[in-house]
């Protein structure tokens, strides 16, 4: 939470953060940077805060900016009037923006101007227009008085001292015990008490491990898994039916961000309020509200193998019910789904609420025979993560599964735009993956890769939207993954119906029908694949020495000393002294290579890349920021010729 306060004169003071379970913090990023290049004073929450946050800090600002991204915002903002109502002070002005409704936000201006807001953006804006709506709103406006000590006063101070993680696998009486506790977090937890009823009902139901293994083999074509989750069970129903009829081989449920942040009550409430009014207020399937019998319902409805998606911050409950209720395999870990999303959350804490799960996954393989996939969320923050971060953290998480017992792992990456890195990425993950486990003494693991489309923000144009889920499917055919998950023409714009889906369906199987014909430089991607070895390689071999040989230490240290680390990250474990660009290929190279443990040679060349990118665009050292904005808006703002970026 430190401040950009330097040598910004008498200029306004922006209280800026999210609110909520929201975890996006890219956008958020670009915009701290934006506002004190523009020599404003910028006072930075992050993300993941409450609403009496801002308003405590709101009286030392003359404007407050919250960002919400995750649909629920009405929910996160309901004692915004009465808050008002007890102001008695300094009024600044308040700005909200984002993806405030799981819908179609229009006509939610109006609805949050009447609450109190001076200034609502309901849909993508460009921070140009941020920066000048802001000039002329505070033009005239008599700067709130500077603040400091009190600033610094009303700040929350991090006393956490990691605990010592292990890598040994967990004593079953303290699994037990702690199972205890875990099934009592919520009502429906006890459904799910009885280990060998739930083996009995999971044993007959189709395999998630099993359909990768035939794809691995060339059986079978590549996965398609389209994401989606709906509040209620006939509806979810009603969902996967199409979605299997339309060709995707497998399934998931993508859950809510209510649930997600372990607010099983506001679940059960939104669930309730879109029973009563039909209509969704809710971004997901509440797995925990519908409980174990629900979950059955669905599935033996449905007979796909099923995946649970989600991004929980405590994943015990959710995948003690999934796999009760017959789902077959479940994603996370915990820096995946730890560093990316949480403002605070320390990694041993994460790390051993982890190895519950995969414990867990691995006691129904050693007492039942059934064998469960744990996927890892290698798209971290979506937005241009170099291909070796991305497979250094599935493998470092994927070896801590396996230390708890997991046989089954998917290694996951999101593409990035350049052909011929995104087919290196995906073969070296596999190769590299399955190199590590071996060399550690591990067999019979399955090893699975997963593409995931572009998963930052979408072009706001359909045909450019279907280019690039068309050019996509060929790229994820062409690097050999095991699956890959699919979007939709209308991402940028709202929530997808069940309609869209099956036309990005179509739309891919045309692409992995292209793919058949396609050729690729094999010598592009082999360059791409040297470079990413040796980093991947040095990233590993840094974390194993930090570790003292541990693992699991190994990981705490790294993001200690920023040998690791996540770009855009809103987590205060994380250093953010990477930064991440584009070459002139569209790759995605190092602006500033931070503290990871990279030779000279690797240093140079991701400098050189990037100053070729500079002399092309005719910018200085001291414009880098302006690169970053470019990359990371380049996509929505349509400012490129194809995609991929480069083929």
């Amino acid at each position: 939470m430190n401040d950009q306060q330097t040598a910004n004169g008498n200029s306004h003071t922006i209280l800026l953060g999210g609110i909520g379970g929201d975890s996006h913090s890219v956008g958020l990023s670009i915009l701290r940077q934006a506002l004190t290049l523009n020599k404003y004073k910028v006072r930075y929450l992050g993300t993941q805060n409450s609403l009496a946050n801002f308003f405590q800090l709101a009286p030392m600002c003359d404007a407050v900016m919250i960002s919400s991204m995750d649909g629920h915002t009405r929910y996160y903002l309901r004692d915004f009037p009465e808050l008002m109502k007890q102001y008695q002070i300094r009024k600044p002005l308040w700005y909200l923006g984002g993806n405030l409704h799981i819908g179609d936000a229009c006509g939610y201006e109006g609805y949050f101007r009447e609450m109190g807001f001076d200034r609502v953006f309901v849909k993508f804006v460009d921070i140009r227009t941020v920066l000048e709506t802001l000039a002329r709103d505070l033009d005239g406006v008599e700067r709130s008085a500077d603040c400091p000590t009190l600033w610094q006063s009303l700040q929350p101070v991090n006393f956490h001292l990691p605990a010592s993680v292990s890598d040994y696998r967990l004593d079953l009486a303290t699994f037990e015990r702690t199972r205890r506790e875990v099934l009592a977090g919520w009502k429906t937890g006890y459904a799910a008490q009885s280990l060998d009823e739930n083996a009995e009902f999971l044993s007959v139901q189709p395999s998630f491990p099993q359909i990768q293994a035939l794809a691995n083999s060339k059986d079978r074509p590549l996965l398609l898994q389209p994401r989606a989750g709906v509040p209620g069970l006939k509806p979810q129903v009603k969902l996967f039916k199409a979605l299997r009829s339309g060709g995707a081989g497998v399934l998931s449920y993508q859950v809510d961000s209510l649930t997600r942040n372990n607010n099983y009550a506001g679940a059960e409430e939104a669930v309730r309020e879109s029973e009563l009014t039909g209509v969704a207020t809710i971004n997901g399937f509440p797995i925990i509200t519908h409980g174990v019998e629900g979950l059955r319902r669905v599935i033996s409805s449905v007979r796909v193998p099923l995946q649970a998606r989600h991004s929980t911050r405590d994943p015990r409950l959710l995948a003690e019910i999934s796999y009760a209720g017959g789902v077959t395999a479940f994603e996370g870990g915990a820096i995946c789904y730890n560093i990316p999303y949480y403002k605070d959350y320390p990694l041993d804490e994460s790390i051993k609420a982890w190895q519950y799960v995969d414990r867990l996954t691995g006691i129904y393989h050693d007492r039942y025979g059934i064998v469960l996939d744990r996927e890892f969320f290698g798209t971290l923050t979506g937005t241009l993560i170099p291909p070796c971060l991305a497979i250094a953290i599935d493998i470092i998480e994927a070896v801590l599964a396996i230390q708890q017992g997991v046989t089954c792992v998917s290694l996951g990456y999101a593409e990035q735009g350049n052909r011929y890195q995104d087919i290196a990425a995906i073969r070296m993950m596999r190769e590299l993956g399955e190199e590590v486990i071996r060399n550690l003494g591990y067999k019979d693991v399955q090893v699975n890769t997963i593409f995931h489309q572009y998963m930052a923000a979408f072009p706001e144009q359909s045909a450019r939207a279907e280019e690039l889920i068309y050019q996509s499917a060929i790229t994820a055919a062409l690097s050999g993954a095991t699956r890959m998950l699919i979007k939709t023409p209308v991402e940028s714009s709202r929530i997808p119906t069940v309609q869209d889906n099956l036309y990005a369906l179509q739309l891919v199987k045309q692409g992995t029908l292209q793919a058949r014909s396609e050729q690729v430089l094999e010598e592009r991607v082999a360059e791409e694949s040297a470079i990413i070895r040796r980093e991947v390689r040095a990233i590993l071999e840094e974390i194993i020495f930090n570790g003292g040989g541990s693992l699991a230490n190994g990981v705490v240290e790294a993001f200690r000393k920023g040998t690791l680390e996540v770009p855009f990250s809103p987590s205060i474990y994380n250093q953010g002294r990477v930064v991440t660009v584009r070459d002139v290929e569209g790759a995605v190279r190092f602006l500033s290579t931070g503290s990871l443990p990279f030779d000279r040679e690797l240093r140079s060349f991701h400098q050189e890349k990037v100053d070729e990118r500079r002399r092309r665009a005719g910018l200085s050292v001291r414009d880098d920021y302006l690169l970053v904005e470019e990359d990371v808006l380049q996509i929505p703002r349509g400012h490129y010729e194809r995609w991929p970026l480069s083929a």
